[in-house]
């Protein structure tokens, strides 16, 4: 060591290490700064029509559902360039269950859905009016109800009995399912999303027209809480 190096406490290997290691650290923050622009850039097409919307809702799931999402549009870059504007690309009539996170369970982030969610995914007078706003105003390309397995809201219009308060004003609208199900759950789940569905594209005028210009897909699905899985439902 000269005498230069020994003034400055740093021998030249010293320099030489912690030069590397700077040198190191500012590339791997460069990459995952351009990793994450590349998570938060992932745009959705213009002229995406209704059954590529609802590809790309499946698609998410199934990477959600085997453990490899990419959790894109969750930046706060994104909150920011979305603070002026929206432009969903699906509308969701989902239960409020806590178990039913949508935006996490489709892969989805920031503004990337719209989504109305009551317990029973049932189709009232106000889900109407904020779907129609989701999808004639906004852009939705597809009206997705989601139903999911152990639905308590189910199970209670199956049962029957005395509730507090005004829980039962739900029965009358998962009634039907419960009819046609027969006593089986899982049926009367899968019912349920056939007929609020149903509900959606006969009873909305608005709905209805953009299905018949071709702008709008109505679907349905149930997502399964014990595996993650969104199995789409013959309407």
């Amino acid at each position: 060591m000269n005498e230069d190096e020994q003034r400055n406490g740093w021998s030249r290997r010293e320099w030489l290490l912690a030069s590397a290691a700077g040198a190191g650290a500012l590339w791997l923050g460069g990459a995952q700064s351009a990793m994450a622009r590349d998570v938060a850039r992932e745009d959705v097409p213009a002229d995406l029509t209704p059954a590529q919307a609802l590809q790309r809702l499946l698609d998410g799931n199934k990477r959600f559902a085997s453990g490899k999402p990419k959790g894109p549009h969750r930046s706060l870059a994104r909150v920011r360039e979305l603070a002026g504007n929206q432009s969903p690309f699906a509308a969701i009539l989902s239960c409020a269950d806590s178990r039913v996170p949508v935006e996490i369970l489709f892969d989805q982030g920031f503004g990337d859905l719209f989504v109305v969610r009551n317990a029973g995914n049932v189709a009232t007078t106000e889900e109407f009016a904020s779907l129609e706003f989701g999808t004639l105003v906004l852009g939705a390309k597809v009206l997705l109800v989601l139903g999911h397995s152990s639905c308590g809201a189910v199970k209670a219009s199956i049962a029957g009995g005395t509730v507090p308060g005004q829980i039962s004003v739900l029965y009358q609208h998962i009634r039907p399912a419960v009819n046609s199900g027969g006593g089986d759950l899982a049926k009367t789940i899968a019912d349920n999303v056939r007929i609020q569905a149903a509900t959606l594209a006969q009873a909305s005028t608005v709905i209805a027209e953009l299905m018949k210009q071709g702008k709008l897909q109505v679907a349905g699905g149930v997502y399964d809480l014990a595996t993650g899985v969104v199995t789409p439902i013959s309407l």
